[in-house]
């Protein structure tokens, strides 16, 4: 179950059994707003199906006699239609295949060069205002990082992950989904998951605060490494 606060947007994943069917009352870990999460209800059983009654076919009834066939009507025969000649009338007039060849090469060739300029020109801001992906983004940079580990009443244990996202260059930049990685002492992944950013274009100079939250992450994490990850990439 994903639970998001109403008043930061924080997110949190958390098992079904921690909520129960009743609903329970949560509160953020990033901004401490609390509110009633109401729980998953229990499945209903899937009722048995009811047979169809079995209909007995009815008996076949005797074949009703042919009805008479109507008598023959005269039909006037068709009357005489001249031969006709196909060389009579003139031939339609032939179009140029080599002109209107020409004229579609001409045309392709122009729509070709249009997108390949457009591509070669525009492609990076187009795509960034579409808020298509274009592949992570080194120019970002992450700060004032903050890791966490809260108990919760339950007895679990939420690993919070927390800091900022900063544009230091002169334009506007792209933002990839965000990868947070624990690692053991070796520098090996334990666990890892990926949050989606808030924005999609940041400005110049400018940032935005993230978070993100996971329950009963596996033991054995030393330190936690943060990247930028296409929106393409599994």
């Amino acid at each position: 179950m994903i639970l998001e606060c109403s008043q930061c947007g924080s997110r949190y994943e958390v098992p079904d059994s921690a909520i129960g069917p009743d609903g329970r009352t949560v509160r953020c870990a990033n901004c401490k707003h609390s509110w009633f999460q109401s729980g998953t209800p229990l499945e209903q059983p899937t009722p048995a199906p009811v047979a169809a009654p079995v209909v007995s076919a009815p008996a076949p009834q005797p074949a009703a006699d042919p009805a008479p066939l109507p008598p023959p009507s005269l039909v006037r025969a068709p009357e005489p239609v001249p031969d006709y000649d196909p060389f009579d009338a003139p031939a339609p007039p032939r179009r140029s295949g080599l002109r209107w060849t020409i004229a579609a090469l001409v045309a392709l060739v122009s729509v070709v060069l249009g997108a390949a300029a457009l591509l070669y020109w525009k492609a990076p801001q187009v795509l960034t205002q579409l808020g298509l992906p274009i592949g992570a983004n080194t120019a970002l940079v992450f700060s004032e990082k903050n890791v966490a580990l809260q108990a919760r009443a339950d007895g679990s244990k939420l690993f919070i992950v927390s800091g900022k996202v900063l544009n230091d260059t002169g334009a506007a930049q792209h933002v990839p989904d965000i990868r947070i990685q624990l690692l053991d002492a070796e520098r090996r992944e334990v666990y890892s998951w990926r949050i989606t950013p808030p924005i999609r274009t940041l400005e110049p100079q400018n940032a935005f605060d993230f978070n993100g939250a996971k329950v009963d992450v596996p033991s054995g994490a030393r330190s936690v490494k943060l990247s930028f990850v296409s929106e393409l990439d599994g």
